[in-house]
């Protein structure tokens, strides 16, 4: 019965997501949604993107094994993300009407810092979006009773995501999200009502976890604890700032009062929602300690499926794997998206300034096909959890394009010398960081290449200029 729900769920999703595409008559259409959305759409697609396969399945089996200092990352770092893109860069941006991120890059400094921040923001989509792709197939996995294979449940539903995102592209996300957040929201809310019985009740689940030391938060007081912890924090509360899918969201609004609204609401909604999988995992631990002690050493991510799958009736199963799809593919369609748009954009037609609209409209569903096809790759071959996966993602971006965006928007004297200084900085020391180790262990290399990106941007936009700086134009050229 289960099986024949998510076939069923999957056909409604993909013809939503064909008729969403009925909608895109040009690249605009198919890129921000022609900037038209509303605020409940815009709250929507923020919500659904984050909350993703490490929400469901990463985030809730670290809890369980660290607390939650060991999601400091996420949702604490990916929230305060949203919510700083809203009040501080949404309004900024919205007002430049540009397609992608990258045409900032161009506009504020030069078409070398616009290639490279661009081709940083598309590598760091490999591994978040490879890691929707992996749960996609562990769901298609535990919901066959193995029948399905998780490779094979990861090329299904690649080639489910794809097919709807090619064809509607912004729109169908954007209408998908808003039907699946009600899946998302109504689904685990009633699963943790169920759940919670089990056990004698909310009260009783929390009072565990306080007693066990899981909600614990803040290090003590040492280097040695904070650095590392503040390092974890960054990497997505400031990494994941200068993303396509951020920034597509915030220009899909239909006006920037609604860009920074829906940005702020949906990283709230986000926050709040995050910790709904967290308390249905760590409730697993008491319902079974002996079971899933050993599944948690073992794999950690099939904890939750395994709970709903042994201690629910039918009609809690299929809602929860409902509302684990919902997540899982309004995130992985949104975030195929991203990065083929800002390929398109800021490499291809950059390469050839002559493409007409039509041409980039194909160009972009073209680019949209190999790239599912690199991410595919990517999944089928790492070993690495949903929840590193997401998390090592952001580190190219906080080290290479987070310092050029806020400079360039808040200090008047960053200039096209500052940008490239800082980029190699970043790069440079956090490739090497990476490669030999850092100086001392306390110091993540991605924070130690955030700081270098820093000094690389006031040094080199202080500096005496060579060449031809190029600095921000009084009134940027906007997208037609």
């Amino acid at each position: 019965m289960i099986v024949w729900f998510v076939i069923l769920y999957l056909l409604v999703s993909v013809g939503i997501g064909l008729y969403a595409g009925t909608r895109v008559h040009n690249a605009k259409d198919f890129a921000v949604a022609g900037r038209s959305l509303p605020l409940p759409i815009v709250t929507a697609t923020v919500f659904a993107t984050w909350f993703g396969a490490e929400t469901v399945l990463g985030i809730s089996a670290i809890f369980v094994k660290e607390g939650l200092r060991g999601v400091v990352a996420d949702p604490f770092g990916s929230s305060l993300c949203l919510i700083l893109a809203g009040l501080f860069f949404a309004r900024r941006l919205y007002r430049m009407n540009l397609l992608t991120i990258g045409d900032y890059y161009r506009l504020r400094y030069s078409r070398s810092v616009e290639v490279l921040c661009t081709l940083c923001i598309v590598a760091s989509y490999l591994g978040w979006v490879s890691a929707q792709i992996k749960a996609l197939g562990l769901v298609f996995h535990v919901v066959s009773d193995g029948s399905v294979t998780q490779y094979l449940g990861m090329i299904i539903g690649a080639a489910i995501v794809l097919t709807y995102t090619t064809f509607g592209g912004m729109f169908s996300v954007a209408i998908l999200d808003f039907v699946q957040i009600t899946v998302i929201m109504g689904g685990m809310l009633y699963i943790g009502h169920l759940i919670s019985g089990l056990t004698g009740g909310v009260g009783a689940v929390i009072s565990h976890a306080a007693a066990a030391g899981k909600l614990e938060f803040f290090p003590e007081a040492s280097l040695h604890a904070w650095i590392p912890f503040l390092g974890a924090w960054m990497t997505m509360m400031l990494g994941s700032i200068p993303q396509q899918d951020v920034f597509q969201r915030i220009t899909s609004a239909k006006d920037e009062k609604t860009a920074v609204r829906g940005s702020v609401l949906g990283g709230t909604l986000y926050f709040l929602f995050a910790f709904v999988p967290m308390f249905l995992a760590y409730t697993a631990t008491l319902v079974d300690p002996h079971m899933f002690g050993t599944l948690l050493e073992k794999d950690p991510q099939l904890v939750l499926p395994t709970l709903i799958l042994q201690h629910t009736p039918v009609a809690a199963q299929i809602v929860f794997f409902g509302a684990v799809l919902s997540a899982i593919m309004s995130c992985s369609s949104a975030t195929l998206l991203a990065p083929s748009v800002a390929f398109s954009e800021n490499i291809v037609k950059g390469s050839c300034p002559g493409m007409n609209d039509r041409t980039f409209l194909r160009t972009m569903r073209i680019v949209l096909v190999c790239f599912t096809a690199m991410v595919l790759a990517f999944a089928l071959n790492s070993q690495a959890s949903i929840f590193k996966m997401v998390e090592n993602a952001y580190k190219v971006t906080l080290v290479a394009a987070f310092i050029p965006l806020f400079a360039g928007l808040y200090w008047s004297r960053a200039n096209n010398q500052g940008a490239l200084c800082a980029i190699a900085a970043g790069l440079t020391t956090w490739i090497v960081l990476e490669l030999v180790g850092p100086p001392a262990p306390l110091w993540p290399p991605q924070l130690v290449g955030f700081l270098m990106a820093g000094a690389g941007m006031i040094g080199g936009s202080l500096l005496p200029r060579r060449g031809c700086a190029i600095r921000a134009p009084d009134h940027p050229k906007t997208m037609e």
